[in-house]
């Protein structure tokens, strides 16, 4: 993101826009844009870029949703797969705290997302830094990190279906956050995790993708499992 990006991102947010509704399962999360101070940039991404800002007196790091001309269904997709990991709350997964289905300076974007900040990086920056090398133990602890959000995600029915060290996040502590659900299914309420025969996933990472999924089969929580066995 150029500072000329930021600066009008930050004269936009100033004016709140035009409310806009969420689902009412989502109304908790709405944002109140008079609380926002976006403070820099953090990087951008195929569907968004992602601010550093303060909300509610909190350090948060906010994602704006790309709008894609070419292909706006899937930003629009990747806004509402983003919000599958609303209210969902664990010390693994990084949290959703408030989003909206508009965003100041852009009317064409699908949204905003405010989401935790984890503040020290990613573990694919990690990983392939100058610095010494990952020992043993963390590797086992980082694996078992992840292992806990995944099975945290499962559980509330949730897919992440684009896990990588890129989209592990660090936090203070050396704690590990699975992040950036723009790929991410829920499965349905009414069956086990082969429950999604009806979907076929066509997004995520090439070279960590389940070779079920590359067949065209159905996602399940297994797909996740093959993802985190290539990152480890």
């Amino acid at each position: 993101s150029s500072p000329l990006e930021l600066s009008r991102y930050k004269a936009a947010s100033s004016s709140r826009p035009a409310p806009c509704r969420l689902p009412p399962r989502l109304a908790w999360c709405s944002i109140d844009w008079e609380q926002i101070r976006v403070l820099e940039p953090l990087g951008s991404g195929g569907f968004g870029s992602v601010y550093r800002a303060t909300y509610r007196g909190q350090t948060v790091a906010l994602k704006k949703v790309k709008r894609c001309s070419k292909n706006r269904l899937a930003s629009r997709q990747s806004f509402w797969a983003e919000l599958n990991a609303a209210r969902l709350c664990h010390p693994h997964v990084v949290r959703v705290l408030a989003a909206s289905a508009s965003c100041p300076g852009d009317p064409g974007s699908p949204g905003t997302i405010i989401m935790e900040y984890a503040g020290s990086g990613t573990l694919h920056r990690r990983i392939y830094s100058r610095g010494p090398p990952l020992g043993k133990a963390c590797c086992l602890r980082y694996a078992r990190h992840i292992t806990d959000g995944l099975r945290f995600l499962h559980r509330g029915g949730v897919v992440h279906l684009d896990l990588k060290p890129a989209n592990v996040l660090l936090a203070p502590g050396d704690l590990c956050k699975i992040g950036d659900f723009g790929c991410s299914q829920k499965l349905r309420e009414d069956g086990g995790e082969d429950c999604c025969a009806q979907l076929r996933h066509l997004g995520g990472t090439y070279t960590h993708r389940a070779p079920e999924l590359l067949r065209g089969e159905p996602v399940t929580a297994k797909a996740d499992i093959y993802s985190f066995a290539v990152t480890l």
